[in-house]
């Protein structure tokens, strides 16, 4: 295989000079013939049984052997193909044949583009061949204007005719090339933004496994340490603890084939189960509710149109969604890092334009110990999600010593100054500070 590769590569540099080489000589051939047929039609031909005739044809075997060992010199072989023309001014009005090599050589070296300008080396090639073909008139007799202009026409022409064809068609290599490099500079980008989407579906993903874990595992974890208490005094609220355990592993399994269902095909059959749920600003009630039947204290109030505004879509599903994993977290963060604190959830949409959630829990009780975890991403996860929805997100300790977590979300329309407030339902909580 290497051996047919290397004569294949070799192929171009070494037949080009050599068809040079035998039309050049047939021409030469064909010149002696129709001279000998009407002597003025080529006048200074010399014959076959003239040594002019065999020294011009190893003139034209050396412009073959110039093109074929300095094919990866252009520079160096055009001028050595050029240096040939004049040392062939016996053939006279058939010294035209040496200028199949010049051009083959000029444009060669054109179609190369070479880093260094290329013009001085055409200007000799085309000196060259003025001086050549000068050089032939004067042998036959020609006048001196009309040699020099003779000569002239035959050098731009053995130059710049090759310039131009070369020109045009290293230009549409070079825009094909520019292309073919763009088309790829195209898909290395599309691959990176298609990463880039992946990467941020890996972290959307992880922060809504995050939200729907820590809740509902926070809610398992208290009820838990209240049956450990309960199993030996109060056999009968251990079973109501463990059907509300029951209740939140449900609970978190049904949020979990939701986020399931989400992330599939659109056109995928919905599992049998109901419907998937898209969380939202009205489903804050029922987030708090069952936080209570979980037995922490929450409450919720509600000023404002807020379910107007979820149901109308003046406040956008990206951004009630946020609203609602940022209340889901607090209410398991404060479960796992303040038990038995009295918690406060607080929707108020009585301003134009925005809807504040506020989620504010009060210090840990005397002799309740925090659930012993991990660092978690729980206050990166709400920051990442207020900056994706544009709303604002503020979080601190209080001066009581509990926490407060606060959520402004943008509305699209604004509420009218006649709405009555709403009626309180329950609330959602906050979380202490080290690895919310």
């Amino acid at each position: 295989m290497t051996e047919p590769s290397a004569q294949q590569h070799r192929r171009p540099t070494d037949v080009v000079p050599a068809v040079c080489w035998v039309v050049s000589v047939a021409l030469l051939a064909g010149s002696v013939v129709v001279s000998s047929a009407d002597p003025a039609a080529a006048a200074g031909v010399p014959g076959f049984d003239d040594p002019a005739w065999w020294w011009s044809a190893g003139v034209l075997g050396l412009q073959a052997l110039a093109l074929a060992r300095w094919g990866g010199h252009p520079r160096a072989a055009l001028l050595a193909v050029a240096a040939a023309v004049p040392a062939l001014v016996t053939l006279g009005d058939a010294l035209g044949v040496a200028l199949v090599a010049v051009m083959v050589a000029a444009y060669r070296a054109v179609l190369a583009r070479p880093p260094r300008p290329l013009g001085p080396t055409l200007l000799g090639a085309g000196a060259l061949v003025v001086i050549g073909f000068a050089g032939a008139g004067l042998v036959n007799g020609g006048s001196g204007l009309r040699v020099v202009v003779g000569g002239l026409m035959q050098g731009a022409a053995a130059v710049g005719l090759p310039f131009v064809a070369a020109s045009v068609v290293g230009s549409r290599r070079d825009a094909l090339d520019a292309l073919a490099r763009t088309a790829a500079a195209q898909g290395r980008e599309r691959d990176a933004l298609v990463q880039v989407a992946v990467e941020r579906e890996r972290t959307a993903m992880a922060r809504e496994l995050h939200d729907i874990a820590a809740h509902h595992l926070s809610g398992i974890a208290v009820m838990t340490g209240a049956i450990g208490r309960q199993i030996d005094v109060d056999p009968e609220g251990a079973k109501v603890a463990v059907a509300q355990v029951r209740e939140q592993s449900t609970a978190m399994l049904r949020d979990l084939r939701h986020l399931v269902v989400l992330l599939r095909d659109v056109d995928a059959p919905v599992e049998p189960g109901g419907p998937v749920r898209m969380e939202t600003l009205a489903g804050i009630g029922d987030l708090v509710a069952g936080a209570q039947a979980a037995g922490l204290p929450v409450t919720l109030t509600t000023t404002g149109p807020v379910r107007e505004l979820a149901a109308s879509g003046a406040v956008g599903p990206l951004a009630q969604l946020a609203a609602y994993r940022v209340v889901q977290e607090a209410l398991a963060n404060a479960a796992r890092h303040a038990p038995g604190a009295p918690c406060e959830v607080r929707l108020d949409a009585s301003d134009e334009g925005r809807v504040e959630v506020v989620v504010r829990n009060g210090p840990r009780s005397e002799g309740a110990a925090p659930a012993r975890h991990d660092p978690g991403y729980g206050l990166v996860g709400m920051q990442e999600r207020a900056e994706l929805t544009g709303a604002t997100l503020r979080f601190g300790p209080t001066l009581e010593g509990g926490w407060q977590v606060r959520l402004t979300v943008l509305a699209a329309v604004h509420p009218r100054p006649g709405d009555a407030p709403g009626d309180p339902t329950g609330d959602a909580t906050t979380s202490e500070g080290q690895d919310r």
